[in-house]
């Protein structure tokens, strides 16, 4: 019997992450579904001055995922490997670059499936680490409703760009 079939709450949130990132869901489109086709000029093609364009939120999204990971764990000293924090500045778009921000992007939510998947249930609603309130569930929930929330923002960001946005 696998540990997750003796943990029904891991289980459950490991299907809320895996539906928000990779596997059918009943809402739509997933995160990495919404990045099939993209290339990199559309990837890198901003709607306006200030809003975010898909790399930003590609490597936002593998931010955070290794951000709930390092608090799952209590790890400290493993650096996200692009520089910077939350919103990170990128260099410029290139076919090579976007297709390492992809698979960095599915390297942390591996590392952080692996990580929820062998998570202690009993310690769902303890406070993690260095926190008073934050809790693994909360986290874990967390993540999987931040992947689709900000796949709901490159469904816009592409439908704004097929309608003739694009520089």
């Amino acid at each position: 019997m696998r540990a997750t079939a003796r943990q029904p709450a891991i289980a459950a949130l490991l299907h809320a992450i895996d539906e928000a990132y990779d596997k059918a869901g009943w809402h739509g489109t997933n995160l990495r579904g919404s990045l099939r086709g993209v290339a990199a000029r559309q990837a890198d093609w901003r709607p306006s001055s200030g809003r975010h364009n898909i790399r930003e939120l590609v490597v936002h999204a593998a931010y955070w995922k290794r951000r709930v990971r390092d608090r799952l764990t209590g790890a400290t000293g493993d650096p996200f490997p692009i520089r910077g924090s939350n919103w990170l500045k990128l260099p410029a778009a290139t076919e090579k670059a976007w297709r390492v921000e992809r698979e960095l992007l599915d390297s942390e939510h591996r590392s952080l499936r692996e990580v929820v998947a062998g998570f202690p249930a009993a310690r769902l609603r303890s406070p993690l680490p260095g926190f008073k309130r934050r809790t693994a569930l909360r986290e874990i929930a967390g993540v999987a409703l931040h992947d689709a929330y900000h796949t709901g923002q490159i469904q816009l960001v592409k439908t704004l760009w097929k309608k003739g946005g694009r520089s």
